[in-house]
């Protein structure tokens, strides 16, 4: 048998041709090789139905995406991938892994595959409840000493009218006649690799092996109910923003007995007008007159727990950076504390009367330029840049 042309070329067309480009130039090959205007022309008659066979293809949605993936194999009912198509049959290489799945009990799909056993697909196996998450705001302070909060929170709650078992109380939920309690019904598939065992849920009891058939009026059955509920979080500490404080127990009930889900409070730390947090260490900037960089000062730095009195040398550039040890952050890791960096800057005085600005013209006067030995050395260099 002669190898098939493709079907874009028999109609004189690119992979991808839109529709309207597929239709007209099947309507113009096809008047062409029609056989009314060519009579006992078998030649003419092979391609008017290799026309049509083309045009049959490319004109459906279906087909097309079929031929445009696997070639003549999609879309051919003999071949392996086009013996899953059409009518009745599996829509292609996902359809064929879908039955795998659900062959060896997984949950279909390409997933299928992890469920060898058979307990992936049900629906009656414990599960933990689903966590939850909520953001908190707390002060500076706070996050540096740690602290005790009280939240409210709206979340799903275990009925108390039932226990959490979902039927009404002085009853008890039935195993499922259908299943055998089991949650799957197992149905023999026939198909073109042979025969397959295809798992799926019950349809009766939805998967979950049993019948609930006086269910609790509160919870409608699912035996959770939402409610708002106070619950207590201890910040250690040494916490900063974005630090997560895992609460065990605190999310949504678990599912057939399954554990309960934790909650997850995203703390956001709000900004100190002194104090710049790194890590466990704080930095502080303090502005200083030119006579206490000049002549020095016992100066008063603030920390977070009291204020300390700190000599600054005589000499004092603008800049210099003074580390107050232990004064920082407890470390959440380690427990040590951080340290306190004070940085210090020289402030101009502003809005000075007559007899203030006289009484820097002759300070100025009476501080030399061998007292400047920067601006002495600067003048210097730009002396010998321009010599």
């Amino acid at each position: 048998m002669a190898e098939k042309r493709d079907y874009y070329e028999v109609l004189g067309l690119k992979k991808g041709a839109s529709d309207d480009e597929i239709k007209k130039a099947f309507r113009k090959l096809a008047m062409k090789y029609h056989p009314d205007k060519n009579p006992d022309d078998k030649e003419a008659e092979e391609k008017f139905k290799e026309i049509n066979e083309a045009y049959a293809c490319l004109s459906d949605t279906e087909q097309k995406s079929k031929y445009d993936r696997f070639g003549h194999a999609g879309v051919d009912p003999n071949s392996f991938a086009g013996g899953f198509g059409g009518a009745g049959g599996f829509g292609g290489f996902e359809d064929i892994f879908n039955m795998f799945g659900g062959a060896f009990g997984g949950g279909g799909g390409f997933g299928g595959f992890g469920g060898f056993g058979g307990s992936q697909g049900r629906r009656n196996v414990a599960r933990k409840g689903n966590d939850i998450q909520k953001s908190m705001t707390i002060t500076f302070k706070e996050a540096a000493f740690g602290t005790k909060k009280k939240i409210k929170l709206t979340k799903l709650v275990k009925c108390k009218t039932c226990g959490g078992t979902g039927a009404t109380p002085g009853t008890s939920k039935k195993s499922c006649p259908r299943c055998g309690g089991t949650g799957e019904i197992r149905t023999q598939q026939q198909t073109p690799l042979g025969a397959f065992m295809s798992v799926s849920p019950c349809p009766d009891c939805g998967g979950t092996g049993e019948i609930n058939e006086n269910p609790c009026r509160d919870c409608n059955g699912t035996g959770r109910v939402k409610d708002t509920v106070s619950i207590s979080v201890n910040i250690p500490a040494g916490v900063d923003n974005d630090s997560v404080i895992p609460i065990r127990g605190q999310g949504e009930p678990g599912i057939n007995g399954g554990p309960d889900g934790d909650l997850y409070i995203v703390l956001n730390v709000k900004p100190h007008k002194l104090f710049e947090r790194r890590g466990s260490d704080l930095w502080l900037e303090i502005p200083i007159s030119f006579e206490q960089a000049a002549l020095g000062d016992e100066i008063i730095v603030p920390t977070l727990e009291e204020r300390i009195k700190y000599k600054v040398p005589a000499g004092t550039q603008p800049g210099t950076i003074f580390r107050l040890k232990g004064k920082g952050v407890k470390s959440l890791r380690s427990g040590r504390k951080g340290d306190l960096f004070v940085k210090v800057y020289l402030e101009v005085p502003t809005r000075l009367n007559k007899k203030q600005k006289q009484a820097i013209e002759n300070m100025g006067k009476e501080v030399g330029a061998d007292c400047y030995s920067k601006k002495t050395g600067f003048m210097d260099a730009i002396k010998e840049f321009f010599s």
